[in-house]
């Protein structure tokens, strides 16, 4: 009995050995198969991951935006309306200083315009009106800020006409004080003698104007004609103030 076991055991143990070989053989091709697809698919993310980098990085917080073919493509930067700086056209027309501008009646610097009515003083002379004692009529027109025409009329036997444009000042202590209250004034002109014997005669003119209030001004004026006998007059009176024409 114990003879038959014995050799059913010899018979037997070849094959166990050989199943166990055989299964130990199998066992170690399946790991190395393993291990080599994980490895395969390890390398194929370091690579996939190397070719396309993450579209947010830690500098940059802003995602990068791959444009789809066919379409154009367009940032956020790009959508957004940039400030336009506006450009100032130079203007083709000068401006021109107030104290250059033409208005008949104006104020000047030497005070407002006015009209009004004198004496004549002869101081030299006598062949006309302006060289004797006489009534007279006066008046300012400004033109600019610094110039004025100021006709005037002295009557008698020979009715005189002056027509002086003057320079008119003002007079200023300094940059910080008001200007005083008197405004002299030099000029040249035409002195036109009427009459049976009628001349046109160079006419030198200087003055003061001193503003009474806002409605009056005084002026005094020394007016010299170069007729065939120089006459000279002091004409003296009070104008009423006007804005202009």
């Amino acid at each position: 009995m114990k003879t038959i076991f014995l050799r059913k055991s010899v018979v037997l143990l070849p094959g166990l050995v050989t199943f166990a070989v055989l299964s130990w053989i199998f066992s170690a091709n399946a790991q190395t198969v393993d291990t080599a697809n994980t490895q395969q698919l390890t390398d194929s993310s370091i690579t996939s991951s190397q070719q396309f980098p993450s579209t947010y990085t830690q500098e940059s917080s802003s995602p990068v935006l791959t444009p789809i073919p066919g379409t154009v493509a367009t940032s956020s930067t790009a959508l957004i309306p940039q400030p336009v700086e506006a450009t100032t056209q130079p203007s083709s027309v000068p401006e021109v200083a107030q104290s250059d501008v033409v208005n008949v009646g104006r104020r000047t610097r030497g005070g407002r315009s006015y009209i009004g009515v004198g004496a004549n003083i002869g101081l030299s002379g006598g062949e006309t009106s302006l060289g004797d004692g006489n009534f007279a009529v006066l008046s300012k027109v400004g033109i600019t800020n610094a110039f004025s025409i100021r006709p005037s009329a002295v009557f008698g036997n020979n009715t005189t006409i002056l027509i002086p444009v003057t320079y008119d000042f003002s007079l200023q202590q300094d940059e910080f004080t008001e200007p005083l209250p008197i405004a002299p004034y030099v000029g040249v002109g035409a002195a036109i003698n009427t009459g049976d014997n009628s001349q046109v005669a160079f006419l030198v003119s200087g003055g003061i104007d001193v503003p009474l209030n806002a409605q009056f001004t005084a002026t005094a004026s020394v007016n010299a004609g170069f007729f065939d006998q120089t006459d000279v007059g002091l004409l003296v009176g009070v104008g009423y103030n006007f804005s202009g024409f």
